[in-house]
């Protein structure tokens, strides 16, 4: 059961693309769309274990990790939800490329040989899935790129700040990253929206809340389980476990998006998985 609530997990993400899709047809902007999954997950847990809140109110530095979280998810799904899958999702598995500098700065750990071997495979990977089908330089296919980049590097930001507040009660961190996915999303929105960059919130009638409020459940049990899963499977293998997430988003991405996999795109897809493998290693 743990590994099933992991695979689980990663199947929702991996398929999340679609569902973003949908609802955008339906006028409801990917970055509306995750304000509405974290205001009801944030429900949801605010009735199930209400004392988180008060932990929150006297861990301050849970913030930061409301932030990381809610800059992570508005980018994802931003960017899944109008750029090729396939590329967004391979520059979002870059964090361990991130997580390297973010561990020695905020955690003080020091860079070994093996991180230094898990960055070089990982630039080399981005290099080999941004070089353009027709040759040339390696460059951004415009602004879904670089939100897939900003959203790995916010991910490994907050399995970064998880560790360090490890000794917090979990109800108290997954409150703080649900408040993350409202606030900024929130923020972004009122900011964007006379740039033109996001669309303003669609009129009811269009039919997006129950979609949008059944896809806020799936994610908020989808989370649920990935805790179950993460609580009693070992670290580096649920760090495995979870990388399936790419083989479902590629997959769904060729047979149902009608994408297709480039063979630049594979290896420097397969230079990257295989620098997260080396981080899972390093985690024994």
């Amino acid at each position: 059961m743990p590994y099933l609530g992991l695979l689980l997990n990663a199947l929702v993400w991996g398929l999340s693309w679609w569902p973003l899709r949908q609802l955008q047809s339906m006028g409801l902007h990917a970055v509306w769309a995750t304000l509405v999954f974290f205001l009801l997950g944030t429900l949801l847990i605010s009735v199930w274990q209400p004392r988180a809140w008060r932990t929150l109110r006297h861990t301050p530095t849970l913030w930061w990790l409301a932030l990381a979280a809610g800059g992570t998810n508005a980018a994802f799904n931003w960017g899944i939800s109008t750029g090729e899958v396939v590329r967004v999702v391979l520059l979002f598995y870059l964090m361990p490329l991130w997580a390297v500098g973010l561990a020695w700065w905020l955690l003080g750990e020091r860079v070994t040989p093996s991180a230094l071997v898990r960055i070089a495979l990982a630039l080399i990977g981005a290099l080999l899935v941004l070089k353009p089908e027709s040759g040339g330089w390696p460059h951004f296919n415009g602004l879904a790129d670089w939100l897939g980049l900003a959203g790995g590097a916010g991910f490994a930001l907050t399995n970064v700040l998880l560790r360090r507040h490890a000794d917090t009660p979990s109800s108290a961190r997954a409150l703080s990253m649900f408040l993350g996915g409202i606030a900024l999303p929130g923020v972004l929105g009122l900011i964007l929206v006379p740039q033109g960059l996001v669309s303003p919130w669609p009129a009811l009638e269009t039919g997006w809340l129950p979609a949008a409020l059944a896809m806020g459940a799936v994610f908020f049990f989808s989370n649920l389980a990935m805790q179950y899963g993460a609580a009693n499977v070992p670290v580096h293998i649920t760090s495995v476990v979870m990388l399936t997430e790419v083989v479902f988003a590629t997959s769904s991405a060729v047979l149902i998006g009608g994408e297709t996999l480039r063979p630049m795109v594979l290896l420097g897809g397969a230079f990257i998985l295989v620098a997260a493998l080396l981080a899972t290693r390093d985690e024994t």
